[in-house]
């Protein structure tokens, strides 16, 4: 037997592969279709009122060119195109071929039914429980239940449409025909998934088309008739409250999969993260932003240490209620700034592994401590306002954003110690300044007779002989000084 003459290939053409032709023809030859398969078929040609079309075997399949047409009678279709088709009859010569079962009478319903293919149905009238169906020339019912969601939800709108169905009961002669579009939906939604899932493994990047929203996140389609859904906390890095901050159907976007589960009753999950795929902004902080640099934010979240600053979609940086004020000391970190507020901070520290960054509202005025020696030198008396009473003193504001505390012990010591006891916030006190350590930004304060008590002090180791009063007076002052600084 010529192998030539049966694979029907050229013997003078070196370019085809003998093999590869064989293996193919092997595919081909083995492959079987039986009336209700679905296929993919390429148009080959187009004669009259008839569609050639390549359905991976020897033999042609042939379809009515009126499959092809829309409503306005132009096809939707032309040569080179794949569509998809239902097998409707094998014999030796050829393989019918149809969108969807056409023809008439009984017998064509009771093939769609036995073969599960669909047929075209235009809806009448709705009646007690469902729909009146007009199909292949005879009147038929859908409940109403076998009605897809979407169409349900436009039940008073689909008069005169229509719609493709299944044929699940043909009885007495047709006088009794049932449909269901809920059990193509179905059956059209596991082929898809099959087939999607097929392809794909977790943690592939998908294309998808955002299809609706929901309060806790949106779903998107995969493939036709599938749909997967990203949690509200999966379609952005940045902090959202409503999914239709970032998306809205209709929305092409790219996703990463993260899981296929299936629930209690068996349906499919599919679990997708948009945020995922457009990649950990943290991967890039070091690149957008650097220690000292001034940069705007949205305060998100406070906290009673602090508030929470977004700079970047997924970049939050943390502002402690230490960093909020040099003016004034804040207790409650919601007196000075609310949620959702605009403000300028400066970055004072970034940390991408641990996923940090230290930010500061105060570095951007002015420092009161920066002049502090000049205005409060150690001696110096000084009018202040009781700020509080503690355990261990009371705390007296000197100007806005300086606050130095005189010890009880100090107080104790005055001859005005009873007034003092008595001081409550608000009250102006008259102090000195007795230590300052502007590294630690501390101020310690004595009554203003402390003054006096440590001059009497010293008079009992005053010597006239062989001195004047001025030079002691001089040793005196600057002994004085060594011991207040060693305090």
């Amino acid at each position: 037997m010529s192998p030539n003459y049966e694979l029907d290939i050229p013997v003078d053409d070196p370019s085809e592969d003998f093999a590869a032709m064989f293996e193919t023809y092997g595919k081909q030859s083995s492959k079987i279709l039986t009336p209700g398969d679905r296929v993919q078929a390429a148009i080959i040609a187009m004669s009259g009122d008839s569609v050639f079309l390549d359905v991976g075997i020897k033999r042609d399949g042939v379809m009515d060119k009126k499959d092809l047409l829309d409503a306005n009678g132009q096809p939707t279709a032309n040569i080179g195109d794949t569509v998809e088709a239902w097998v409707i009859a094998v014999n030796a010569q050829e393989i019918r071929l149809s969108r969807s079962m056409s023809g008439n009478g009984v017998a064509a319903l009771e093939d769609a039914r036995d073969c599960a293919i669909p047929v075209e149905g235009r809806i009448r009238s709705t009646c007690k429980g469902g729909y009146l169906v007009e199909v292949l020339g005879k009147s038929a019912f859908c409940p109403g239940s076998q009605m897809d969601a979407a169409t349900l939800q436009h039940a008073d709108n689909i008069t005169d449409c229509t719609l493709q169905f299944l044929v699940t009961r043909v009885e007495n002669g047709g006088r009794n025909i049932v449909l269901s579009r809920r059990a193509l939906i179905e059956r059209e939604h596991r082929e898809s998934l099959e087939t999607l899932l097929a392809g794909v493994k977790i943690g592939d990047m998908l294309d998808c088309v955002v299809t609706r929203l929901a309060p806790y996140g949106a779903f998107a389609e995969l493939a036709p008739s599938v749909e997967g859904m990203i949690h509200i906390s999966e379609l952005s890095w940045a902090r959202i409250e409503h999914p239709e901050e970032v998306v809205k159907p209709g929305d092409h976007i790219k996703v990463k999969l993260l899981a296929v589960n299936q629930d209690a009753k068996g349906n499919t999950r599919i679990s997708l993260s948009r945020k995922q795929a457009e990649g950990d902004p943290w991967n890039e902080v070091e690149q957008r932003l650097s220690p000292g640099q001034v940069a705007q934010g949205r305060v998100v979240r406070l906290t009673p240490f602090g508030a929470f600053v977004e700079l970047f979609p997924g970049i939050d940086g943390l502002v402690h209620i230490s960093e909020i004020s040099f003016d004034k000391r804040v207790r409650n970190v919601s007196d000075t700034m609310k949620i959702g507020e605009n403000i300028t901070v400066m970055v004072k520290e970034i940390s991408p592994s641990k996923r940090r960054i230290s930010l500061s509202l105060r570095d951007m005025g002015t420092d009161p401590w920066a002049d502090v020696v000049k205005r409060f030198p150690v001696g110096t008396p000084v009018q202040g306002i009781v700020e509080k009473r503690a355990p261990f003193g009371l705390f007296v504001e000197l100007a806005p954003g300086i606050i130095g505390l005189m010890p009880n012990a100090a107080a104790a010591s005055s001859k005005q110690a009873s007034a003092l006891a008595k001081l409550t916030p608000g009250e102006n006190v008259n102090l000195i300044v007795q230590v300052l350590d502007k590294e630690q930004r501390r101020i310690t304060l004595a009554p203003e007779d402390s003054a006096e008590i440590e001059d009497q002090s010293w008079k009992q180791h005053r010597t006239e002989k062989n001195s004047t009063s001025s030079e002691l007076g001089i040793m005196a002052l600057a002994l004085q000084h060594a011991l207040k600084s060693r305090k």
